[in-house]
């Protein structure tokens, strides 16, 4: 299947002309990602990158979510299978790598929570739509894991050290309004705006000429690629020695026992 028009049922890409738009598609989950999405996160961008008819990609999330982060199923296994922790340590290095070399412009329609792994999408990102009702966060350290996989790498380079430290360290999260203050975001936007305006700057960039477009994405990025060349091998490293850690696993229990007891309360009252 061509990546015109493909459908892993995780990950979605559709659109004709020079726009293609990529879901993440598990909304029942909030777009969480298991196994399969991280590793169609990893491979999607080699077939939108040789696809000569696309000029610009709108990446965003099914439902009421843009991602939540890591599906705690997919998490418990890279913090048991130490072979599986290698591989998607691998994997998660070459969804950031990947993104970052993608020559086209990207353009993420934050529609929802955008989380950990989701919110790393967002900033990666060439620009970032964001509904005015949502947030973005990376719980990471809260969770007892070494902020990887986007956080580390890429927050420095679009807000004050400061800033990055702050709410790497706590997980707190940012609201729509502040992750634009901070340049986490480039527009916020009504709800319902957030797609149609992601798709009209990616009809105006994809009608741009294309060398001089391609070229001077990737100019700008050689400056994130610099910034992130720096830090990749230890953040990753680090971040897979806390995934073996009990510390992780107990709040990673912690956190699925609460959420557990939540839904016993929803369907209790429901």
């Amino acid at each position: 299947m061509s990546d015109k028009n493909r459908d892993s049922g995780v990950l979605l890409v559709e659109g004709t002309g020079s726009v293609r738009t990529v879901t993440m598609n598990r909304p029942d989950w909030m777009n969480a990602v298991n196994e399969e999405l991280h590793s169609e996160l990893a491979d999607v961008w080699a077939g939108l990158r040789d696809d000569d008819e696309v000029g610009a990609v709108v990446l965003t999330g099914a439902g009421r979510a843009f991602s939540a982060g890591g599906d705690m199923d997919f998490l418990n296994r890279v913090s048991n299978d130490p072979d599986f922790r290698y591989r998607s340590m691998a994997e998660a290095r070459r969804i950031v790598t990947e993104l970052i070399a993608f020559p086209k412009p990207v353009i993420a329609a934050v529609n929802g929570p955008a989380v950990g792994l989701g919110c790393s999408l967002a900033v990666l990102s060439d620009v970032v739509f964001m509904s005015e009702r949502t947030f973005m966060a990376d719980p990471h350290v809260t969770l007892g894991l070494v902020a990887a996989d986007g956080g580390a790498l890429a927050w420095p380079l679009v807000m004050s050290m400061l800033r990055a430290k702050e709410y790497l360290l706590t997980g707190d999260r940012i609201d729509a309004a502040t992750a634009e203050r901070l340049g986490m975001a480039n527009h916020v936007v009504p709800a319902e705006e957030v797609l149609p305006s992601a798709h009209a700057l990616a009809r105006r960039l994809a009608d741009q000429p294309k060398q001089a477009l391609r070229d001077t994405k990737r100019a700008l990025n050689m400056h994130v690629t610099a910034a992130v060349g720096n830090v990749i091998d230890f953040a990753f490293a680090a971040e897979a020695e806390t995934f073996a850690l009990p510390t992780f696993r107990e709040q990673l229990d912690s956190y699925t026992t609460d959420r557990n007891i939540g839904n016993s309360r929803a369907a209790a009252s429901s």
